[in-house]
């Protein structure tokens, strides 16, 4: 079947628990809480098969008004190389460009070669890194985020990240809250870390901060509140955080390029940006 005749149906929030086993069978980290916050919170397509099982998924997360991120792009192994999942990609480029966005996506070394030709640019390199726990922690004055500080939390995030996410970092401060830590310089934030539980690991980001020793602190810090393994996405950018990451034992199994269609002015920035929140979520 061409993608064009592809019976693309909505995905929502009440078929998290059965659109939940393709990204089981991808052996990704997603569970079923943040299946339900994504279609919840963005717009989910995908396909069926005979016996009404979801063999297909993708999905739009809008991060503002200008900005959408495109991911969970999956396809059974029974259904792959039919087009299925070029055609459920195109399908979430129509709808962001429909809704006046630019659209943005973490692509892995096998799905970029099928986005450069859509137009798509890339951004910068991340690598995900897998690791037990911090033995080791830099110096710096960090703490428990409290409902307080959210505020601040959400300014900071936009100014430096350049996406407005309000609705995912409210989600994760209270969803995980013995990972939610911030750091002050005075009486002004300096960063904060949030975290997730997933199907395998603990997920460690998003992680902004002013520099990178406040950076590693808020890292160290969420990786020390609860029991690992964790799981961390950092820009290729910060040769502090690899190099603490590797003292920890991590290893980096593989990478991404962030990539958008379209201009997004100071995404390309990873400076302040040391840990992604995924690349399902942007």
């Amino acid at each position: 079947m061409a993608s064009t005749e592809l019976a693309i149906a909505p995905i929502d929030a009440a078929e998290s628990e059965a659109v939940w086993p393709l990204s089981i069978e991808a052996g990704w980290n997603q569970n079923v809480a943040d299946w339900r916050f994504m279609l919840g919170t963005g717009r989910g397509f995908g396909l069926r098969g005979g016996d009404g099982k979801w063999e297909a998924s993708s999905l739009v997360l809008p991060l503002g008004d200008k900005l959408a991120w495109i991911s969970m792009v999956l396809v059974t192994k029974a259904r792959r190389r039919g087009g299925v999942g070029t055609g459920l990609l195109k399908r979430c480029i129509a709808e962001v460009q429909a809704s006046g966005a630019v659209a943005g996506l973490d692509a892995t070394e096998q799905g970029r070669p099928i986005y450069l030709p859509l137009g798509f640019r890339d951004l910068y390199k991340i690598s995900r890194w897998h690791f037990d726990g911090g033995r080791e922690a830099p110096a710096a004055a960090v703490r428990p985020m409290t409902a307080a500080d959210l505020p601040a939390v959400l300014a900071y995030d936009r100014d430096l990240s350049r996406m407005d996410r309000p609705a995912l970092l409210t989600h994760l401060t209270a969803r995980q809250p013995a990972m939610a830590f911030v750091a002050y310089a005075g009486a002004r934030l300096a960063g904060f870390v949030l975290g997730r539980e997933g199907r395998t690991a603990q997920s460690i980001g998003p992680v902004m901060a002013d520099d990178e020793t406040t950076g590693l602190a808020l890292i160290a810090k969420a990786a020390a509140s609860v029991p690992g393994p964790f799981i961390i996405d950092v820009p290729d950018a910060h040769a502090d955080v690899r190099r603490w990451l590797e003292r920890q034992g991590a290893v980096s199994p593989r990478g991404y390029v962030r990539m958008t269609l379209g201009s997004a002015p100071g995404l390309d920035d990873p400076s302040h940006v040391f840990a992604l929140a995924g690349p399902e979520l942007g």
